[in-house]
């Protein structure tokens, strides 16, 4: 029998499985259940496999399989051999929409551009994304330098902490992480050499949420 939380975990997995073909990342497995470290995720990944729940498929990233899911109470259990689920291979590609460049200093400017970006499907989790040209040195605190290319999951909302591509005034893309300070949202720089930036919630919107990071080295 599964604990709540395992059935929990076990559950979302499935869903995610259905809806994109990709396991979800550890740290969405530990958002979605409110989880407050990822070490309770491993151990509800590994009573799952012990138990024959789910299983690893081997090198490749985060390739998760449902085996299969727990009887509801009263139900008939089905004679068929439980079908694999599609899971996304290592080096599976995905298109992401090239959007143009992003601060990662002062706002320089829109998301614009229309150009593709060929990235691993490993990489990318549960939902719409694209991808962004790294501009400047304010986020390199973070591992994220200059020429990187950051790829983002679109949301218009943002938690405390979270590293957002911030839209100020409708003109200008920062890339930041999101705080709020009194009535003012902040957004910080990971670099003492810069300052954090602070605006009226009116004149900021969330374009997306950092979901990934591509280094070129050259």
């Amino acid at each position: 029998m599964l604990t709540v939380k395992q059935r929990e975990l076990l559950t979302y997995i499935d869903q995610q499985l259905k809806a994109s073909g990709v396991s979800p990342s550890f740290d969405e497995m530990r958002e979605a259940l409110d989880l407050k470290s990822k070490s309770g995720v491993h151990r509800l990944i590994s009573a799952l496999e012990e138990r024959q729940f789910i299983r690893r498929l081997p090198n490749r990233a985060r390739a998760l399989e449902v085996v299969r899911l727990p009887e509801t109470q009263g139900s008939t259990p089905a004679p068929a051999a439980p079908q694999p689920r599609p899971v996304v291979a290592a080096n599976d590609t995905i298109d992401l929409m090239m959007a143009g460049r992003i601060a990662a200093g002062t706002p320089i400017e829109a998301l614009q551009g229309q150009d593709s970006f060929p990235v691993p499907a490993a990489l990318l989790g549960p939902g719409e994304h694209y991808a962004l040209e790294v501009s400047g040195d304010s986020m390199v605190d973070e591992g994220i330098l200059d020429g990187d290319y950051v790829l983002i999951r679109k949301v218009d909302v943002a938690r405390e902490g979270e590293i957002v591509v911030a839209l100020i005034d409708d003109a200008e893309a920062t890339l930041k992480t999101f705080r709020r300070e009194g009535q003012m949202v902040r957004l910080d720089p990971a670099n003492r050499a810069h300052e954090a930036q602070r605006y009226d919630p009116r004149r900021v919107k969330i374009q997306g949420k950092l979901a990934g990071l591509i280094r070129r080295y050259h």
